[in-house]
């Protein structure tokens, strides 16, 4: 019950949006705003407001879920609109959020991994962002004199899934990096989220690597630092929500209007302030017992978001990697 009815999301900052809000529903004394061992700066505007949390002890990756580093989250409301000003401005942020966690010198090459199965348009983010990026590695060995100053060695692979490839995509990374030796790995993956509203519409950074396939419980072999061997840096965009995680919120939801709205001191307000987990889990299993409890579910109109978002993070890891470079050299490389 617990591992069915546990937080599934891939978001730093939802787990500790969750956290405050359970705190503040057992009426527990909050012994710092953020918790021990987290620390949250927010920016931004209304178009893109960025959350940057730092889990800096034990003690926060306990509360968190996740290993100590930084988790920069961007949430761009409006990003899956058509908007060319909103567009280039996200990109622009995402280059900045990069360059504040990079630290690599002019030649350092940089290998980018684009995760997930390219056959299924909620997993193919990894791969779509690959097929837009400025690969220049081959160009600095075989083509030097014709690179211009600040165009940084850049490489790609989408290594695909284990279903497909009969091999663990951490192996893969692994002989890669092994055989081109890079400074950093930015790796990218589809996420998943527990709210509807972030799905397509918010990119967290993180530089404490990743695990694929995790947000969903397929969880892989991780890609990191201590797996590596060199700096390992995580891009992903949620595009799809766990049903069960849904579903429980949507009851907590109904609960508290309840609780509003009823008379302190009844019995129906005594019975909605005891009910327990166990109530709430057997509401839930009884709705998603045809799916084994396992459902994720994912919008629609996601062919044509996926590409738009693809470009966006593609954009702002080119941006960030290549000097003296903006939208029209981008433009023509990509041509």
């Amino acid at each position: 019950m617990e591992k069915f009815l546990s937080v599934r999301t891939d978001l730093a900052l939802e787990v500790h949006e969750k956290n405050q809000q359970d705190m503040k529903r057992q009426g527990g004394a909050k012994p710092s705003p953020y918790g021990e061992g987290v620390e949250v700066e927010e920016d931004g505007n209304e178009d893109i407001h960025v959350t940057r949390v730092k889990i800096t002890s034990e003690q926060g990756e306990k509360s968190i879920g996740k290993p100590m580093g930084n988790y920069i989250t961007l949430d761009i409301p409006r990003l899956k609109e058509n908007d060319r000003d909103l567009y280039e401005n996200t990109c622009r942020a995402v280059a900045f959020e990069l360059q504040r966690i990079i630290h690599l010198g002019e030649k350092d090459t940089v290998l980018i991994v684009g995760l997930g199965n390219w056959n299924i348009t909620p997993d193919a983010l990894g791969p779509k962002v690959s097929s837009y990026l400025m690969v220049t590695r081959h160009l600095h060995e075989y083509l030097p004199e014709q690179v211009d100053d600040g165009v940084r060695p850049v490489c790609a692979i989408s290594p695909g899934v284990l279903g497909l490839t009969g091999i663990e995509t951490g192996d893969i990374v692994r002989g890669v990096v092994e055989r081109v030796k890079p400074s950093l790995v930015i790796a990218i993956d589809a996420l998943a989220s527990r709210k509807m509203n972030r799905i397509n519409t918010t990119i967290q950074i993180a530089d404490t690597g990743i695990s694929p396939g995790s947000g969903v419980g397929n969880k892989r072999a991780e890609l990191s630092k201590r797996t590596m061997g060199v700096d390992v840096i995580a891009i992903g965009v949620p595009t799809v929500v766990d049903a069960a995680t849904m579903a429980n919120d949507t009851i907590e939801l109904v609960i508290d209007s309840l609780l509003n709205q009823s008379e302190e001191g009844t019995d129906f307000y005594r019975m909605l302030k005891n009910l327990e987990d166990n109530d709430k889990y057997n509401l839930i299993k009884e709705v998603l017992e045809p799916y084994g409890g396992n459902l994720v579910v994912t919008p629609k109109e996601m062919d044509e978001v996926i590409e738009r978002v693809s470009k966006v993070i593609a954009n702002g890891i080119n941006l960030a990697l290549h000097k003296n470079i903006g939208f029209q050299d981008i433009d023509r490389y990509l041509q």
